[in-house]
């Protein structure tokens, strides 16, 4: 049980770093309420499932392919620069518009889904941190105890996406408009900021 709980607390830790999802899931349980953050959450997450997935099942090579990484920085650099000026706008919309309008659940969760897909840091640390930790398991357990523990660094970011999902429609409550405003530019600015780097990146990575 302790081995197990150890798993779940290195979910959480790999999830709580602030970035471009977690800044989502704020913007949109700030603007819409829990079920939109936590849709954002959930989209991120299904990603991350499927990054495990690719490690455990050794993919990694290919992903370390620079041109690859590339691609995947361009990518990640497309979809975060979108999504910020999305923010941005709505940001805009806020003053004009009722605040009961909301983005549909299914743009939530895809929004989510494709802010983790496209993030090559996230690519990375999945590759760094579960790529070791799968390898130093792999030494002592056999194939069902990895499949537990790697569920339990599941359960640990699901539970990270529920805190956050609920932090951010509860602060919702006593948010005023400009608050809100606010939140929504800066969310959009860091993530602008995000895809600028991934793009400075994959420039980096072409001219090598």
């Amino acid at each position: 049980m302790f081995i197990l709980l150890n798993y779940i607390f290195l979910g959480l830790s790999l999830a709580a770093p602030i970035g471009p999802v977690n800044a989502a899931q704020l913007d949109r349980g700030l603007r819409n309420g829990f079920v939109h953050a936590w849709l954002v959450g959930l989209g991120a997450t299904t990603a991350d499932a499927i990054y495990m997935l690719v490690v455990y099942l050794g993919f990694v090579n290919f992903i370390n392919v620079p041109f690859v990484k590339a691609f995947l920085f361009l990518f990640g650099c497309f979809v975060l620069i979108y999504t910020g000026i999305e923010s941005l706008m709505a940001a805009k919309r806020i003053a004009l518009e009722q605040r009961g309008e909301s983005d549909t659940y299914f743009k939530c969760f895809l929004s989510g889904f494709l802010l983790s897909l496209s993030n090559p840091l996230t690519i990375l640390f999945w590759l760094g941190i579960y790529g070791s930790v799968l390898a130093k398991a792999s030494a002592t357990y056999d194939k069902v105890e990895l499949i537990v523990y790697s569920g339990a660094i599941f359960v640990g970011i699901l539970l990270w996406d529920l805190t956050m999902a609920i932090i951010a429609s509860t602060f919702r409550r006593y948010f005023a408009h400009l608050l809100l405003t606010i939140t929504s530019i800066i969310s959009g600015i860091s993530l602008i900021g995000f895809g600028s780097y991934f793009g400075y990146e994959a420039v980096q990575l072409f001219t090598r």
